[in-house]
């Protein structure tokens, strides 16, 4: 543990090549050469790209020629952040559409629309994140944090899942799925991660909730990654965790803090070109390739929590939200 944090602080890299003071233009430039070409060619869904590790990761890959489709709720939000993007990047591809993650009926509108489109698709990044302080429902009366982080993003997977199977097989590129997950899904107890009390808790608990979700966002990518690779289907996916990222919210509450334990607390944090740089590299690194139902952090494979690598529980708890969705999309 001491080991791990030593080399965290110093950003030694690991076996890939990174580590954790690597940023997502540094990831992407060491292998623009041999890939570029290829990206120009690629079409990407980025959800949550209006802010944070997200807008980031547009911007990179719209860096590095990749079509992007941006879906946001605010779409004005997202027309300030293309704007912003095109600037740099006059040549970058943006499609700006409506989408809310955590109503059903949206999620499988915006999918209609994008696929009436008839572009490829060659990289889902299921990035938005939501964390929630007091308890909330969705309109699909699921308290908010899961029906955000993890339900929109699955359905989104489901609905989107035979397109990306279609493009890799006729494009020959293989298409990669990513889920931002994060660290605290170690955090769950087996005993606390039951299906029906995240849908409605009874006693709610924003950190629990949070971390309940994130769990579920590798749960989800190991067994897309193992339904996958049981067809033959040439698409990958893959859980990250970005590290914890400097924010607005971080420095506001510098007060809170002594100097000299905020400057301690500080040297963990990661900006947000190094916050991306592990989606990043899931999604664009030739070293990705054929590597699926993986939980990478600082560009590196890493161990998840035992609950989070139980194969019984992923396949439980993809089978448990099929049903759900399946129930509430035919009411």
């Amino acid at each position: 543990m001491i080991n791990d944090t030593l080399k965290y602080l110093a950003g030694s890299a690991g076996p890939s090549g990174y580590g954790s003071k690597s940023t997502a233009d540094q990831v992407t430039e060491d292998f623009a050469s041999c890939f570029l070409p290829c990206s120009r060619n690629l079409t990407a869904i980025i959800t949550g790209a209006t802010s944070g590790i997200g807008e980031e990761t547009a911007r990179i890959l719209a860096k590095r020629g990749v079509k992007i489709v941006m879906p946001a709720r605010d779409l004005k939000k997202a027309s300030e952040v293309k704007e912003k993007i095109q600037k740099e990047s006059p040549e970058a591809e943006i499609i700006l559409m409506e989408i809310d993650l955590s109503s059903f009926s949206s999620i499988k509108r915006f999918c209609t629309e994008f696929l009436a489109l008839r572009l490829p698709l060659n990289i889902l990044i299921n990035n938005a994140g939501k964390f929630s302080n007091k308890l909330e429902f969705s309109e699909d009366k699921i308290e908010m944090t899961f029906a955000t982080n993890y339900l929109g993003h699955f359905l989104l997977t489901e609905l989107l899942m035979e397109k990306m199977v279609e493009t890799a097989a006729e494009k020959g590129i293989q298409g990669r799925i990513v889920n931002v997950s994060s660290v605290v899904h170690g955090w769950v107890k087996r005993e606390h991660f039951c299906f029906n009390q995240m849908l409605q808790p009874k006693k709610y608990n924003s950190t629990r909730a949070y971390a309940q979700s994130k769990l579920a966002n590798i749960l989800h990518a190991k067994e897309v990654s193992r339904q996958l690779m049981a067809r033959k289907a040439n698409v990958t996916a893959n859980a990250v965790h970005p590290g914890i990222v400097k924010t607005g919210i971080i420095r506001d509450h510098k007060g809170c803090f002594t100097d000299s334990l905020f400057f301690v607390a500080s040297k963990f944090l990661k900006s947000t070109s190094q916050g991306a740089s592990t989606t990043c590299y899931a999604a664009l690194s030739p070293q990705m390739e054929g590597v699926s139902g993986k939980y990478l952090t600082d560009c590196n494979e890493t161990h998840c929590s035992g609950l989070a690598d139980d194969e019984s529980e992923a396949q439980k708890l993809w089978m448990q939200s099929c049903a759900l969705i399946q129930r509430r999309l035919q009411r």
